[in-house]
């Protein structure tokens, strides 16, 4: 008879997998060069740093509330385990949780904002996996 799961593990798997599926799909739109729709990479690169920190929290036991509020998931980790993001990095990625998603006059993001939060996304990723449990970052077969 296999060994009961870890529940913890198993949470956290699913909210790497979402968080990665969030960055692939803000990769391959990204590959679509001048036609890429800046907005959407920008949106799926937010939504990969929030799972990943809302994975961390879950980690370190932390409940939070329902939010899209970088800094607020930030000030709620430990400060050893908080990932290197800047306060222009926390509020950019906020805005791209809501800005992104709806029509709004005069919000226009450039496809060097574009890289810039794909590569900070790949950035944090990376810098949270380093926190987590070896046993969380293989995904289940």
């Amino acid at each position: 008879m296999p060994a009961p799961k870890n529940p913890q593990i198993t949470i956290l798997r699913e909210w790497l997998a979402k968080a990665d599926d969030d960055l692939a799909a803000a990769r391959q739109i990204q590959k679509l060069g001048k036609a890429a729709p800046t907005s959407t990479v920008c949106f799926h690169a937010q939504q990969c740093v929030e799972k990943y920190l809302k994975a961390l929290l879950i980690q370190h036991g932390t409940p939070f509330a329902k939010t899209h509020d970088i800094a607020v998931l930030m000030s709620l980790l430990p400060g050893g385990q908080r990932p290197l993001m800047t306060t222009k990095e926390q509020q950019e990625f906020t805005s791209y949780a809501v800005v992104t998603r709806y029509p709004q006059a005069g919000i226009v993001i450039s496809p060097r904002q574009a890289r810039t939060a794909l590569q900070a996304a790949r950035r944090i990723r990376r810098d949270v996996r380093r926190l987590l449990p070896t046993a969380a970052l293989r995904r289940e077969k």
